[in-house]
């Protein structure tokens, strides 16, 4: 006879797996919003009076959003519930001013005064000196020095674009063009925030000080190098803006935009702008289209993503369907992985192929199209979904995409997201890296998804990479036992990443390692049976774990990790899954608040908002069958 809890549970799972199947897109695949803070619309209002091309509606409607995001402060934060932060605070303020609000309207005054006493505009970091020296607000001597003609220099040197992540080549190699073009907006209004400055340091050293010896000897790079700037032959300048425009606009990407993520993209029109291109032409009217692609437009409301997230999302939907019902909803995973499989990258064009250019493509990228990057991760996560299907039209997409994850290891043993031995630390000592995001090293989340992709079939050639990646997770792991998650919030992300890895490699429960990562687990449990991790986490590992609230997500991701490690009758799982069952909301789905993701830690986040649908489901369809299975 079934239990009351047997009952819950089963109901749980049927109201969840039709909830999400609801949000199926005709074509087979879900796309859910991506939310980052404040930052992005607010750098949205900023390219449209770049440009001189504002639309007042939509303009209206993400000022009304920036505005309901003021935290209490006057400042403006960079994840639910986190301290306010400057430079985010700084590129609001003046969007709100460009927008049209009043200097003396009380949240600009409280804004205000918040800004001015963390030191002002000028302490802000590197991307927001760039923005405002655009819009004169600084003069270009008060930025990091990145001219053009660094495209010049050759692979041995110390720095080059290819040693740097995908992300930050996107968004810099349109950003030298602008740093040596030195444009300024159009700003039509006259719109100017001298109010916000309460110093004018000219040197870049002042403004940004220096972090080490190494980062001392890049500053005196760069004092020297602006100095001499002005004697940059003509040619040499014409030659290095040609060759970043070709990149420019080899890497365009047509409406999806140039890495397909926003910085990059805003930094790319503005950078076609300036070089003369029109209004009208069609490289700018696609770069244009993709940014507008971002929008997401409220009745009253409206903000602009980072990015959109289709590969992601429908990977994980189509797991969290198969697991919940392998009989009727078969056919909505099968149209899933059809629509993946479309997606696959074969071209092998990507940048990667610079450090590999014998591998044969076979990956897959993030969005819905962004062909020179594909990355790992995605690529791991569909390859083992095709795996379950085990469908004979999925297996040469499957040998490809193995064959393109096994080469792009690292010498670690590790897995980056998109590049290999992408980790030429010392860069993150040049002064435009005051975000520490400059570089694509391996990371214990993305390397537990390989080992799983690996692990499947696994090929006698592919056995020593296999070998080498687990070697990397079992050193990587942290003296409490939890592994570092750099793409999920966080050390519980990570954990749960690692332990379904060592489970479906076929590493046992008893294992020390495993039992360490098992007892950090339980003891991070919250009194409602929850999890929950902040992301002060990436500042101090010892903070904001015991004192945030539970979200559905991240208890489902321990519970699937206590789960992979042999606990399913665990008393802390089945409170886990209690939590999860009284958190359901009635149209079957959950709903968190909190931000799941770094895009950059300490820098930048991000609210995947389909991570509160799709893995609590998940959890619990594991957990109901993980059960019947022991009882059978």
């Amino acid at each position: 006879m079934r239990s009351d809890f047997d009952k819950k549970l089963d109901g749980a799972i049927a109201r969840a797996k039709d909830a999400l199947l609801a949000l199926q897109h005709p074509d087979g695949y879900w796309c859910f919003e991506l939310e980052a803070d404040c930052t992005i619309p607010a750098e949205y209002i900023l390219l449209t009076h770049f440009l001189g091309e504002v639309d007042e509606d939509i303009e209206a409607k993400i000022a009304a959003y920036l505005r309901s995001k003021q935290c209490e402060d006057g400042g403006w934060n960079l994840f639910h519930g986190g301290d306010s932060e400057l430079s985010c605070s700084v590129k609001v303020y003046y969007a709100l001013k460009l927008a049209g609000d009043s200097v003396n309207a009380p949240h600009m005054v409280k804004a205000r005064e918040w800004v001015l006493a963390q030191g002002g505009a000028s302490r802000a970091n590197v991307f927001t000196h760039y923005s405002l020296a655009l819009f004169g607000q600084i003069p270009w001597t008060d930025v990091p020095f990145l001219p053009v003609e660094i495209m010049l220099l050759p692979r041995w040197f110390p720095f080059h674009f290819n040693k740097v992540s995908y992300w930050a080549r996107t968004v810099m190699i349109p950003l030298t063009i602008l740093y040596s073009l030195k444009p300024r907006a159009r700003n039509l209004k006259r719109i100017h925030i001298p109010e916000l400055f309460t110093d004018r340091p000219q040197e870049t050293k002042e403004r940004f000080p220096a972090r080490s010896w190494l980062n001392r000897l890049f500053l005196l790079f760069d004092r020297t190098g602006r100095r001499l700037e002005p004697l940059i032959p003509g040619w040499m300048r014409r030659r290095a803006l040609k060759k970043a425009e070709e990149w420019l606009v080899e890497h365009l990407n047509g409406t999806h935009g140039l890495g397909a993520i926003f910085p990059a993209m805003v930094n790319a029109l503005e950078a076609l702008a300036c070089l003369g291109y029109p209004k009208d032409h069609p490289y700018r009217v696609s770069a244009k289209k993709a940014i507008d692609n971002l929008l997401v437009i409220g009745e009253k409301t409206a903000y602009c993503q980072p990015c959109v997230s289709p590969v992601w999302d429908s990977v994980w939907s189509s797991l969290a369907i198969f697991e919940a019902d392998k009989g009727s909803a078969l056919r909505h995973f099968f149209r899933t992985l059809d629509w993946l499989n479309a997606r696959q990258v074969l071209n092998g064009d990507g940048d990667w192929r610079k450090d590999r250019p014998a591998l044969k493509s076979g990956g897959y990228a993030f969005q819905f199209r962004n062909e020179h990057y594909p990355d790992l991760d995605d690529t791991a996560v569909v390859t083992y979904a095709m795996h379950l299907a085990n469908h004979e039209r999925y297996r040469e997409s499957m040998r490809l995409a193995s064959d393109w994850v096994c080469g792009m290891q690292s010498k670690n043993g590790g897995f980056a997201a998109f590049d290999a031995d992408n980790a030429h630390y010392y860069l993150n000592e040049v002064p435009f890296a005051d975000h520490g995001a400059l570089l694509d090293p391996p990371t214990s989340d993305v390397s537990a998804r390989c080992a799983i992709l690996l692990s499947l079939n696994c090929r006698q050639a592919q056995e020593p990479v296999l070998k080498d990646c687990l070697k990397y997770l079992i050193k990587e792991q942290e003296p409490d036992g939890s592994w570092f998650g750099r793409w999920g919030t966080n050390y519980i992300y990570g954990t749960w990443s690692v332990l379904d890895a060592l489970e479906k490699v076929g590493h046992g429960p008893d294992q020390p390692h495993i039992r360490k990562a098992v007892a950090w687990l339980k003891k991070m449990q919250r009194p409602d049976g929850g999890w929950g991790e902040s992301c002060y986490t990436y500042w101090d590992s010892r903070s904001g774990k015991e004192d945030c609230e539970s979200t559905s997500f991240q208890t489902a991701w321990a519970i699937l990790g206590l789960m992979a490690a042999g606990e399913v009758e665990s008393p802390e799982v089945r409170r886990g899954a209690e939590y999860l069952i009284r958190a359901q909301q009635s149209n079957g789905l959950w709903k968190d608040d909190a931000f799941t993701a770094p895009g950059f830690p300490r820098v930048f986040f991000l609210k995947y908002h389909g991570y509160d649908k799709y893995f609590p489901l998940w959890a619990l369809a594991r957990f109901r069958n993980l059960r019947h299975r022991g009882m059978a």
